[in-house]
C-alpha cells in the first residue's frame, strides 16, 4: 500500500522524536531490502519478457532508482533493473539515497513538539 510505511515513520517520530534517526535509518534500510527482493524478483524472470519501464531504466542505468520510492512506478523500477541484470550494489545504493531522502523529507517537516 502506498504511504504505509510513510505512515508509520509520522506515528513513531511524533510518539517518539528521540528515535529521529535511527527510525529514519531503520525505514530506509526495511524498505532498501524490499526493493531489493523486487530487484531479485526482475532477475528471475526470463529476459524474452518486456517488462514495464525498462527503457527508463535502460535510458538511465541505476541512477533511475533514485525514484524506486515513488509510489506506483517505484516497484516496477525493481523489478525492471533486476531484469536488466544491473549491478545489484549500484542498485542498493541508489534505491537508498532516494529512500533516504523521501524519509528525511518527511521527517524534517514534521513540527517540532
Amino acid at each position: 500500500m502506498p504511504g504505509g510505511s510513510e505512515l508509520v515513520l509520522v506515528g513513531v517520530l511524533k510518539l517518539h522524536p528521540e528515535l529521529f534517526w535511527p527510525a529514519l535509518f531503520l525505514g530506509t534500510l526495511g524498505n532498501t531490502l524490499g526493493g531489493m527482493i523486487s530487484f531479485g524478483m526482475g532477475r528471475l524472470l526470463p529476459l524474452t519478457q518486456k517488462l514495464k519501464h525498462v527503457d527508463k531504466v535502460q535510458k538511465y542505468g541505476t541512477p533511475a532508482l533514485l525514484f524506486a520510492w515513488a509510489p506506483i512506478i517505484g516497484d516496477p523500477l525493481c523489478v525492471a533493473a533486476g531484469w536488466l541484470r544491473l549491478n545489484p550494489f549500484y542498485a542498493a545504493l541508489f534505491m537508498m539515497i532516494g529512500k533516504f531522502a523521501r524519509y528525511a523529507a518527511i521527517a524534517f517537516m514534521l513540527p517540532s513538539s
